[in-house]
């Protein structure tokens, strides 16, 4: 299915059987999402009765985001607030306990019927002890990973590689306490880089049917604001959950021929999407999408798409594609990009759909060998 059926696909379901959302009210109460695919799913079920305001815009990272005063006016004037959870929206924890008192906060990563996963680790998933400020010059990866190229053991050095990581991984989230300086540094690049082992892994929304999960405490939360609109606020989740529903058919019609196609993303965010429709990633480049790779990580990623025969490694928006390029030189892997939050895309009811239909695109397009 190419992205011009698909698109249209969906679009049927929302327009020939599905009823127009009810006119604007200006009673209803004053709702903040975090990120945009949230943003997305509250507005659809509020389409016709009011307006969410969006916190985490554009290419942000909800690992690292910095509130404007103008966020802060938001939430102090909230009378709901919908996030993932401190797992993902690490700027926002405190945040809430300061501003928010007065508002019900909805943590979307306690609805009932949710697929969880944990953080993958080990192997291809492993802690990078040697990645670098992300401030560096591109270029100095370049000369860093010929270099590394240029010295490196084949086979003996890929097995000390892994090893010596797995060990690095253990003392990078303080299970023998020798490191507490790299500790520190990971933190301040946000919680996927000093994750707990074991944590859960908090992109939930790019599991369709997570999203159908969602939107029930959506509902429930916005009836119990605003009794007045109960019924709307229904009629329009019932909307939403339809249009997944279609969505997930979409997907799964549309990535079953390239299942089995191994690949390598930027990092570790697409695990709910690879469980729903039954991919088959090859590692990541990077823990955490704030912290630059070093040398020795995009070689040891280099020697894994060789090894793997990886088709396609997908960078991010925010992510300077010769990075991308290098690590890709001398393989035959394409390269393309994910984007995980809508980042290019216009905040509103559509967002979700356009977002999880352009990752179907991206990598049905790479796999396959059509980009």
């Amino acid at each position: 299915m190419n992205a011009r059926i698909l698109k249209t696909a969906l679009a049927a379901v929302a327009v020939l059987t599905l009823a127009p959302p009810p006119a604007q009210s200006h009673d209803s109460p004053t709702v903040v999402a975090s990120i945009a695919p949230v943003h997305s799913l509250v507005s659809g079920v509020m389409q016709g009765v009011g307006e969410p305001a969006l916190l985490v815009r554009g290419g942000g990272s909800p690992h690292t985001y910095v509130m404007r005063p103008s966020d802060a006016h938001a939430l102090e004037h909230a009378d709901i607030v919908f996030w993932v959870g401190e797992g993902l929206e690490t700027f926002l924890a405190r945040p809430l306990e300061a501003l928010a008192h007065d508002a019900t906060v909805v943590r979307l990563s306690d609805s009932d019927d949710l697929t969880l996963l944990a953080f993958r680790e080990g192997g291809p998933w492993e802690g990078h002890a040697h990645e670098e400020d992300h401030h560096a010059d591109p270029h100095d990866h370049d000369d860093a990973l010929h270099h590394a190229d240029a010295h490196a053991h084949e086979g003996e050095h890929a097995h000390d590689h892994e090893d010596g990581h797995a060990h690095d991984h253990e003392d990078r989230h303080g299970h023998n306490g020798t490191h507490a300086h790299e500790d520190e540094h990971a933190h301040d690049h946000g919680d996927d880089h000093a994750r707990p082992h074991g944590a859960t892994d908090m992109h939930l929304w790019l599991d369709p049917m997570n999203a159908v999960a969602m939107v029930g405490p959506i509902v429930d939360a916005l009836s119990a604001a605003d009794p007045a609109h109960a019924d709307a606020y229904r009629a329009n989740g019932e909307r939403v959950v339809a249009r997944l529903t279609a969505l997930d058919e979409a997907l799964a019609t549309d990535l079953a021929p390239v299942g089995d196609r191994p690949y390598i993303v930027f990092h570790d965010a697409y695990q709910y999407l690879e469980n729903r429709y039954g991919l088959s990633p090859a590692g990541s480049i990077t823990v955490s999408p704030e912290v630059r790779p070093g040398a020795e990580r995009l070689y040891a990623i280099r020697e894994r798409i060789r090894g793997d025969a990886a088709v396609c490694v997908f960078a991010e928006p925010q992510f300077e594609p010769r990075l991308l390029e290098t690590v890709v030189e001398g393989t035959s892997a394409r390269v393309s990009t994910l984007d995980p939050l809508g980042a290019a895309l216009d905040p509103g009811p559509d967002l979700y759909f356009d977002l999880m239909a352009g990752l179907g695109n991206a990598l049905r397009a790479c796999l396959s060998g059509q980009t």
